[in-house]
């Protein structure tokens, strides 16, 4: 993604010069937020933002077409929200989706959108190496005062940082899928983040109406450091002969455990190549924690195309 954006480097760079100094910058009033990336998880948050709050939104990606797309679904998200909403009250809820359109602008131009914002907050493609060009390429544009922040669900934000002069500003705001509906945000400091930019980051969770939880940049942070593992174990349980088929490995941890999806609907719904690219990245940096082992049939099946629910075929079928 990132390669598509730097053709437009050098001519901003000529244009954009800003000096930053070593001072820490104190708390950042966040009212203008760009978010790079306009798959589901940034048009996501892009709603989000400019509904709840209604803070100027600028959407950055590479193309119009995939940028008018993310626009359509946000506008879609909308409507299914004012269906509940405003369901005796049609006039106020198309003038709510009004409202929260006009919050949010569009470019394809990162350089631009980020001259005047309090809050770059990144969701492109999980490639570090991707996202530390992203990353130290807008650090010569944005303002000093400027926060960066990742959507990572499993990268180190600190690796990302390295990549800018202002590892005291950055941090990470991990959203969930969909972005609407999920309460949770994992807020991720590193070893560098700033307190000031954890409260900036903190304070924003909290006017959007979500519950921030504090993490440290480890592996996966909270939510999926427990819950990746679980699944893979779910794997490994079903790999042994005979300790239990998949929907009874799955209608015994719905019905046993109260949850609402078993482990393999669930992988199936997060994506088995999600779930390997996670594994083989955490299995790198820890090669001897038996709870990132590989498993053959997760290789197997994505190795086939069967992804789960996105390519209507993973552990389970699925109709369009």
């Amino acid at each position: 993604m990132f390669r598509l954006f730097s053709s437009n480097m050098a001519f901003f760079t000529h244009q954009i010069q800003r000096s930053f100094s070593s001072s820490v910058v104190r708390n950042v009033v966040i009212k203008n937020v760009t978010i790079i990336g306009g798959g589901q998880m940034g048009a996501g948050i892009a709603q989000e933002v400019a509904a709840s709050t209604g803070h100027s939104v600028t959407l950055v990606d590479m193309t119009d077409d995939i940028l008018k797309k993310a626009m359509k679904g946000i506008q879609g998200s909308l409507r299914r929200v004012v269906k509940k909403k405003f369901s005796d009250d049609p006039e106020s809820g198309d003038d709510f989706i009004q409202k929260v359109m006009q919050n949010v602008s569009t470019t394809t131009n990162p350089a631009a959108a980020v001259t005047t914002s309090d809050l770059v907050v990144e969701a492109i493609v999980e490639n570090m190496k991707i996202k530390q060009d992203l990353f130290g390429f807008l650090d010569k544009m944005a303002p000093e005062h400027t926060i960066f922040a990742s959507n990572t669900s499993s990268l180190p934000i600190s690796d990302m940082a390295s990549a800018t002069s202002r590892p005291d500003r950055c941090g990470g705001l991990h959203f969930f899928n969909p972005v609407p509906m999920m309460k949770l945000v994992e807020v991720v400091a590193t070893s560098s983040t700033s307190p000031e930019t954890s409260e900036s980051l903190l304070n924003f969770t909290k006017a959007l109406g979500k519950t921030p939880v504090c993490c440290k940049d480890t592996p996966g942070f909270i939510v999926n450091r427990l819950l990746v593992p679980y699944m893979m174990e779910a794997l490994r349980l079903h790999e042994r002969a005979g300790h239990g088929s998949k929907e009874d490995i799955d209608i015994a941890m719905k019905l046993g455990a109260g949850y609402p999806m078993g482990p393999f609907e669930l992988s199936d719904y997060v994506g088995l190549d999600t779930i390997k690219f996670i594994t083989d990245g955490w299995r790198e940096k820890e090669p001897d924690n038996p709870l990132f082992a590989p498993s053959d049939l997760l290789n197997k099946l994505v190795a086939e195309g069967k992804l789960g629910k996105k390519s209507l075929e993973g552990f389970y079928k699925y109709n369009k």
